[in-house]
């Protein structure tokens, strides 16, 4: 009798799985019936997108342009989309334009290239280097190509500086102001919180911390960041200065002549632009449009020229069958010899993460998978990431030896960073390919924690009691003993000279020659070639094809490596694809309005280009980064100074 209770207890309680499961799956199913109904009711009568027998492609970007995207639930990009919503940080991938301009060069229904980017947010040199190059190759097919704009940006100007002509409204704004790098420093404010931070590092140059323990940029960082940065800027301008045909001096005024150039200009941005030769013409929106109008007709409805977006013009020019014989592709390659390319973008954590984010754990899973795989012939290992873990690289790095062992060559390709962790899973690489702009280095480690004892004790709060050892119990809310620190210290310094040692072994140098560049200093991928560090300067392509030649291959595919999905995932996008197109085609007519100008996006973007909006979303972006750190012995080496204002 005195089982009964429990009896019953457990049969209801079947019984509850029972009823939960069959809710579940009724509600699913239920959602992709109407899901299915909805598409099946917008399909009537669908017309697909087609491309204007003569008509301008608008390369209209809006967000970051990444080398890998970071991972968005499917449904939520599709009903994004679909309700026309802006992403709060949307991402367009490099190789989607590399492979619209290569695909619009040779289609004659395009007739001119309409540069159209108020929408692109800063963007490392690197990259835009890159696009650049497949601007001017779009160019040799004698095809135009046109900036417009009410405004351009630093990063936009230097893709517009491609063009055959630059337009720019006479209400506009152009002014280059070169690179800085310019940091929020905390140290007085966590001392008027109590706060006791502790930093250990090795590396005269290591600046992650200083925001922590200053209120100001140490002379050392200065002298290391001023360094890099006029080599970039050095990199800028010449190449801007080369196609716009004028001399290298056309840039840096000094306040003085900027205010004697501006006053001639009568206190208008537009016309001192003009009067440098930066842009060729001061045009209302209405004239662009009838300039464009000139070129290539007017569209349908008779109020602007014809065009089509570059991801209109993706949907228009690319075959369902093509994208389903690419993804069987991964699984059954047509050939057997393979160059596997694994994309390593983000900041370095401990473990599993999403794509965007480089987990030791994913990324190291990565290139296992590419070792077990008899068709792989050799690795391009393509690095994105100011580093981040020192655990999670020391695991990624390991991985490269092994590949290196099985027979298989690595090379590491850098894109915009390739720094401190970055550099650390680079380093074990055959060979290491960097663009001139890549920002690389920064060879140095660091720990740094935070204690409360003294925030808690003005609230009040105490910690207390015994332990069977001296570190028994120790955590943030007490003071750190000099004993703890030393361990800590001592903790660091090995990770440092285990960073210099693995340089030093794979790049063939003495630990002195190491450490005479190392010691947490940046440099530019052109200065760390010089040094060293780097074995080459080229492109992904040129790491391919070195890694081929390593491997003695004549003949090969490529082949993506990539965290592979869900079955609920890849359900959603199968379907989300359908309904993508089908959204794309329903604002197809929103190329008609003024958009292509710029109104809209400013619109858009306006909130987020306050001054006091781009403070604290840079504030909280860098506390977000220090909540993600990870490693299971505090110990980090990762570049906070690589970045670029």
């Amino acid at each position: 009798m005195n089982n009964k209770p429990g009896i019953i207890k457990r049969i209801f309680s079947s019984l509850w799985a029972v009823i939960s499961f069959s809710r579940s799956v009724v509600v699913n199913l239920v959602f992709f019936i109407l899901l299915f109904g909805f598409i099946a009711i917008i399909s009537d009568g669908e017309e697909p997108i087609l491309v204007p027998d003569q008509t301008a492609l608008v390369l209209n970007l809006t967000g970051d342009i990444v080398e890998q995207k970071r991972e968005i639930d499917p449904m939520e990009a599709f009903l994004s989309e679909a309700m026309e919503q802006q992403e709060d940080n949307p991402e367009v991938l490099l190789t989607d334009i590399i492979d619209v301009l290569a695909t619009a060069r040779e289609d004659e229904r395009i007739q001119v290239l309409v540069l159209q980017l108020h929408g692109l947010n800063s963007t490392g040199l690197n990259i835009l280097q890159d696009i650049a190059t497949a601007l001017e190759d779009f160019k040799t097919s004698g095809k135009k190509i046109i900036a417009l704009g009410d405004q351009f940006s630093q990063d936009q100007y230097y893709l517009a500086s491609t063009a055959n002509d630059i337009w720019l409204n006479p209400q506009g704004y152009l002014l280059l102001d070169g690179y800085g790098r310019y940091q929020t420093y905390f140290k007085s404010a966590l001392e008027k919180l109590s706060i006791n931070q502790h930093i250990f590092r090795v590396g005269t140059f290591k600046s992650a911390v200083e925001p922590f323990i200053r209120d100001d940029m140490s002379s050392a960082a200065k002298e290391a960041n001023e360094l890099w940065l006029d080599d970039l800027w050095l990199q800028y301008k010449t190449a801007v200065a080369k196609r716009r045909k004028f001399s290298i001096d056309n840039f840096d005024d000094d306040i003085n002549t900027l205010v004697e150039k501006f006053t001639a200009a009568e206190g208008s941005f537009a016309q001192y632009a003009l009067n440098n030769h930066w842009v060729d013409q001061l045009l209302s929106r209405q004239q662009m449009r009838d300039e464009l109008i000139s070129l290539v007709g007017k569209n349908k409805k008779g109020d602007s020229y014809s065009k089509i977006s570059y991801k209109h013009y993706i949907a228009a020019t690319s075959s369902p069958l093509e994208d389903s014989l690419e993804q069987s592709n991964e699984l059954t390659p047509l050939s057997k010899d393979k160059i596997a390319i694994i994309v390593a973008k983000g900041t370095i954590l401990d473990g599993e993460q999403k794509p965007g984010t480089i987990g030791g754990d994913s990324t190291a899973q990565l290139l296992r998978k590419a070792r077990n795989n008899d068709d792989v012939k050799a690795v391009v290992l393509r690095v994105d990431s100011p580093g981040g873990s020192a655990f999670a690289s020391e695991i990624i790095s390991q991985e490269v030896e092994l590949l290196k062992a099985a027979g298989k060559p690595v090379v590491a390709s850098m894109g915009n960073y390739a720094a401190s962790g970055g550099y650390w899973i680079s380093a074990p690489a055959d060979l290491i390919y960097a663009s001139p702009a890549t920002i690389t280095g920064s060879i140095g480690i660091f720990g740094m924690m935070m204690t409360f004892e003294d925030s808690l004790s003005k609230l009040g709060i105490y910690t207390d009691g015994v332990g069977t050892t001296d570190i028994a119990g120790f955590g943030p809310t007490q003071s750190l003993s000099p004993g703890m620190a030393t361990l800590f210290q001592l903790s660091v310094n090995k990770g440092y000279q285990e960073f210099i040692q693995l340089v030093a072994t794979n790049r063939s140098m003495t630990l002195e020659q190491v450490d005479a560049v190392a010691q947490g200093r940046v440099w530019s991928g052109r200065k760390a070639k010089e040094l060293g560090l780097v074995d080459e300067l080229g492109n992904l392509d040129d790491a391919i094809f070195a890694a081929a030649k390593l491997a003695k291959l004549e003949q090969y595919d490529t082949l993506l490596i990539k965290k592979e999905q869900s079955s609920r995932s890849k359900i959603l996008q199968q379907l989300m694809g359908k309904s993508s197109l089908l959204s794309s085609f329903m604002f197809s007519q929103l190329d008609n309005i003024d958009s292509d100008i710029g109104l809209d996006s400013n619109v858009v973007n306006a909130t987020a280009k306050q001054p006091l909006n781009q403070l604290m979303i840079k504030m909280k972006n860098e506390l977000k980064q220090l909540n993600q750190f990870n490693d299971p012995q505090g110990r980090y080496t990762l570049c906070l100074a690589c970045g670029v204002n």
